[in-house]
């Protein structure tokens, strides 16, 4: 009953504010409620605490004893919905793919179907000795993808 309640008012929230999106939805038997948010613009410390807001003042104590926790993904947090990616266009991702492939690439465009990672990488030339400068690129479908993370440059 109150995972119900729960679930309305958050979804109520995120229909009220359409950038900011779920990406977890936890509660346990005791009552605590964690909610996991992330946003097209990123997220707020104000964007959580319309959240917290949104579920906590439509819920009665005297009903139901609960807490309450709403986060943002952070920022080394794997990646786990279409829309994250296409906030992350321009950032450096590293991808391990379903056959344990590592792919490390700036995400140069996210579509509905997958990710395009391009990287340039030195290899032996074709002819003579030495090395040269060589562009990659890499279409991967989200089904392919086991795990996605931003690593952060400095």
């Amino acid at each position: 009953m109150l995972r119900q309640k729960v679930e309305e008012l958050l979804q109520g929230a995120l229909d009220e504010r359409t950038d900011l999106f779920l990406i977890s939805m936890d509660m346990s038997a005791d009552n605590h409620i964690k909610v996991v948010i992330d946003g097209d613009n990123g997220v707020l410390v104000e964007d959580c605490m319309f959240i917290s807001r949104a579920i906590e003042h439509n819920l009665d104590r005297e009903e139901e004893d609960f807490s309450l926790e709403v986060l943002s993904a952070g920022a080394t947090s794997p990646l786990t919905m279409p829309r994250q990616y296409a906030k992350n266009v321009g950032r450096h991702l590293e991808v391990k793919t379903k056959d344990d492939q590592t792919i490390e690439g700036k995400l140069d465009e996210a579509n509905e179907d997958g990710v395009v990672l391009r990287w340039k990488t030195r290899e032996p030339k074709p002819v003579g000795k030495g090395k040269v400068t060589v562009n990659k690129e890499a279409k991967i479908a989200f089904d392919d993808i086991k795990e996605a993370k931003v690593i952060i440059k400095f």
